[in-house]
């Protein structure tokens, strides 16, 4: 997987790939309705992506300005055809790594219950009860950065 890159999202191409991967996961797979997948966020939160041979294969976001100071990680996508490749690993540390390079050294997400043990298995711990967002199970969940 040497032709795989982690990158931040530069252009509106780019921006636009990240787009596909969510749309075809969460509104396509998962039927989030479309009009709920984008929302006042994009703008302003810093996106990564999975670019493969030259296709946007997964994407993340982290957001700053929390009440608590912790990043939020979310929109976290990968296509299906890339899951359990590590690359949604990889987009996590990077977003992480991102986080860091800003001084923050909290970071929370809203996990899908399905895929908690991915996000437990990156050192996340969960947080409170779960609860539906966009009609799916979801629970917070918290990691603070190695010191």
């Amino acid at each position: 997987m040497e032709d795989l890159v982690i990158k931040l999202v530069e252009t509106e191409e780019e921006m636009e790939g990240a787009l596909g991967v969510r749309f075809r996961v969460f509104v396509a797979e998962q039927l989030v309705p479309a009009e709920e997948e984008l929302d006042e966020f994009d703008a302003t939160a810093t996106h990564a992506i999975a670019v493969y041979q030259g296709t946007v294969i997964a994407t993340g976001r982290v957001m700053y300005g929390n009440e608590d100071a912790a990043a939020r990680i979310g929109r976290m996508a990968v296509d299906a055809e890339w899951r359990r490749h590590g690359v949604g690993g990889q987009i996590l540390r990077f977003l992480e790594e991102e986080a860091s390079s800003q001084g923050v050294n909290t970071y929370v997400l809203n996990a899908q219950v399905y895929v908690k043990d991915f996000y437990a298995a990156h050192g996340y711990v969960e947080r409170g009860d779960e609860f539906l967002e966009a009609d799916i199970v979801h629970i917070l969940m918290r990691k603070e950065a190695e010191s």
